[in-house]
């Protein structure tokens, strides 16, 4: 309970600095151009916009490059890896956790159509990682009462209620938060983690609150009222009747064909952006720096093609809008006249957000603007998420489906009983739900979103809509990032294949095993010949009568045993006094980037000749199975319990004790297909039956 409150309290306050630097650092910028705007010094106000965002996103790209390159990118489809089983390095580490959270600032404040919703969830699964390892040793930051968790579930489960913290830290959300992990992130989930991560967002809602309060009173600088993102624009009741809801239809297929476009043109440009990546680092921060320049031209300059609109007379603020966000941004237009596009771009994205679910602006905006809005939002947004800088794709997402959305009811018009507000919030979802494929956890965070349960069937009709309209053309848009970084990532269902083999089938070798007293140089030439990160242990003559296997021991383990050195000078089995030269602490879990190596370890020739005995420090019951079960079952197995190791088993006793090990790898279908190249060919003819249209277009 400590450490989950701990981890509420640091993701709500980090979520919390986050929103005041980016409010603050922006408005200052957009203040001073709109300042010059008004003096007319145009070219000027050009010039300390373009470069304000070229020095923000060079200083977010030089401190991801050089200090840590895991902070890239939103950081979920990293966070994803992680809990499905992928211990990438440093992806928790307290040096991705200040990248983010600094270079995440210096992103969103640039003007990039980037967001900060997926490096928060990385935010708050780093912080998580931290407590969950006792804090880090390298910095001197070390908490003995948290090594508790230092374990693989136990550090699991606390990266889960983190990631969940962190959604419910950007979007506000703490119900949604955990929604999300559960439905998203987690690929193993039980009773007693859904109370956790519960109690975790609920931590930070309540202090989110607080600290909201505090800014209500002006403390905040440019801060003010905005806030954490808080769509408050639906508190009224919302009525909509049966003629609505073939608007509604439509707007989920669209999203559903957009979304699973948007996915498959990002995944192109990934690859792109990855071959040239390759090169060094001065090619990624070019990149970064190019779009950084290419997106100050474009937003600068759009607002200078659309035509200026007067004052409303009932405006509910102050139009012009002069010296802070607002609806009504002057730009280049005369006294008494606001410029709609610029309204949208030199605000942070929260505030275009807010305006474009305005209620009662139906005549705010015109319809060449949303157009000209949602494909510039759709191309920046593309382009601008694999920089090397933290860049997060939530809120870009919904600003893109938001402006669709509303240029969609400015189409419809009269003909329905919507406003263009609502078509914006609905847009926005159904843009969500054709891109991440997400449906209970997103209807709940737009709902908490926009404060209003009445819009809760149009927002399932149209996630459940775009949805599936999606799914029949590729995967989610985090899937399909996984893939591009080359993550083993297991899906929740076995590939139908899979049914026709057994796990004899694909099982590789060469085994490397272990005795139960086995030599010191034995031991040490295992260690260094392989990257294996178990072993099984069997037993032969005089130990047992025949070959058997014993259990299983970890690749640390034994380093653990000779880093301290326990050896024995005659091969005896020991019994509990294996253990009065250990403590728990030297079987943990390292914390990350402290992982101890063979190669450290130095060892006499003497020592080389003496002997272990591994039957204490041994898992006397790993998970096995018989080689003649199908590998579908073993996926499921495999999966659903959390393993890095399986063994097989022979089926007949005669034979040797085991017969191979299954690792990740084992289930991936490159490595499957690539031992059973026939499975190819009717894996194609399946799709080309099932899928005939879709093959043809991509």
């Amino acid at each position: 309970m400590a450490s989950l409150f701990l981890i509420g309290g640091f993701v709500s306050l980090v979520g919390f600095f986050n929103n005041l630097a980016v409010e603050n650092i922006a408005g200052v910028k957009f203040v001073i151009t709109s300042n010059m705007m008004l003096a007319q010094r145009y070219w000027m106000a050009f010039l300390v916009f373009s470069l304000s965002n070229l020095a923000l996103t060079l200083f977010a790209a030089i401190i991801t490059a050089f200090i840590s390159p895991a902070a890239a990118g939103s950081g979920i489809p990293e966070v994803k890896a992680y809990l499905n089983g992928v211990d990438a390095p440093g992806i928790l580490s307290i040096r991705t956790l200040i990248v983010k959270i600094v270079g995440s600032i210096a992103a969103v404040s640039s003007s990039l159509l980037v967001g900060k919703a997926g490096p928060m969830v990385h935010t708050g699964s780093c912080i998580a990682a931290l407590f969950g390892q006792g804090g880090s040793r390298r910095y001197g930051l070390t908490w003995k009462w948290l090594r508790f968790f230092k374990n693989d579930r136990d550090r699991r489960d606390l990266v889960t209620c983190g990631s969940a913290a962190g959604i419910a830290a950007a979007f506000r959300a703490p119900v949604g938060g955990v929604l999300f992990a559960l439905e998203e992130m987690a690929s193993w989930w039980r009773s007693s983690l859904l109370w956790r991560a519960f109690f975790t967002t609920a931590v930070v809602a309540i202090v989110l609150r607080a600290l909201i309060d505090v800014c209500l009173s002006g403390k905040c600088g440019l801060f003010g009222k905005g806030g954490l993102i808080m769509f408050d624009v639906y508190s009224a009741n919302v009525s909509y009747h049966l003629a609505d809801v073939p608007p509604v239809l439509a707007l989920g297929v669209i999203g559903g064909i957009l979304g699973s476009f948007y996915n498959f043109l990002l995944v192109k440009v990934l690859k792109v952006y990855n071959l040239i990546n390759e090169k060094g680092i001065f090619y990624k921060i070019f990149i970064a720096c190019t779009i950084s320049i290419f997106t100050s031209c474009l937003l600068f300059g759009l607002p200078w093609l659309v035509s200026c609109q007067s004052c409303p007379s009932d405006a509910s603020e102050d139009c012009p809008t002069i010296g802070r966000s607002g609806n009504y941004k002057k730009f280049q237009c005369p006294s008494g006249h606001y410029n709609d596009l610029a309204s949208l771009i030199f605000n942070t994205n929260d505030d275009a957000i807010r305006n474009l679910f305005s209620k009662n602006t139906d005549t705010e905006f015109q319809l060449s603007t949303m157009l000209i809005f949602f494909v510039t939002c759709f191309i920046l947004s593309i382009f601008s998420y694999g920089i090397v800088a933290p860049a997060g794709l939530f809120v870009p997402v919904i600003v893109t489906g938001a402006s669709y959305g509303r240029f969609i009811g400015m189409l419809i018009g009269s003909w329905g009983n919507l406003s263009h507000g609502l078509y914006a919030v609905l847009g926005a979802a159904s843009f969500l739900g054709g891109s991440m494929r997400m449906t209970v956890s997103l209807c709940v965070i737009i709902l908490e979103l926009t404060n209003n349960l009445l819009l809760l069937p149009l927002i399932m009709v149209v996630l459940l809509v775009s949805k599936t309209v999606a799914d029949a053309f590729n995967g989610n848009v985090y899937d399909l990032i996984m893939k591009v970084k080359g993550f083993p990532y297991l899906e929740t269902h076995a590939e139908p294949y899979m049914r026709q083999l057994t796990v004899a089938d694909v099982v590789s070798g060469p085994l490397q095993l272990c005795h139960g007293i086995e030599k010191v140089g034995n031991i040490v030439h295992i260690l260094k010949t392989t990257m294996h990160h178990g072993f099984p242990v069997i037993d032969e003559s005089p130990h047992s009568e025949s070959p058997v296997l014993y259990g299983l021991i970890l690749r640390a383990h034994l380093i653990a045993l000779l880093k301290k050195k326990a050896f024995l000078c005659t091969p005896v089995q020991l019994g509990a006094d294996a253990f009065r030269h250990f403590s728990s602490d030297d079987f943990a879990k390292k914390g990350l980037g402290n992982v101890d190596k063979i190669e450290d370890i130095e060892l006499t020739d003497e020592e080389m000749d003496m002997f272990l005995d591994l039957h204490p420090f041994t898992n006397a019951s790993p998970y096995t199975v018989v080689e003649t079960m199908s590998l579908a079952k073993a996926l499921i197995l495999f999966r659903e319990v959390g393993l890095r190791h399986l063994l097989v088993i022979p089926k007949i006793s005669s034979r040797a004790p085991v017969v191979g090990i299954l690792t990740r790898h084992d289930f991936m279908p490159e490595h499957i297909l690539g031992l059973h190249p026939s499975l190819v060919r009717s894996r194609w003819k399946r799709l080309r039956f099932q899928f005939p249209l879709l093959l043809k277009i991509f």
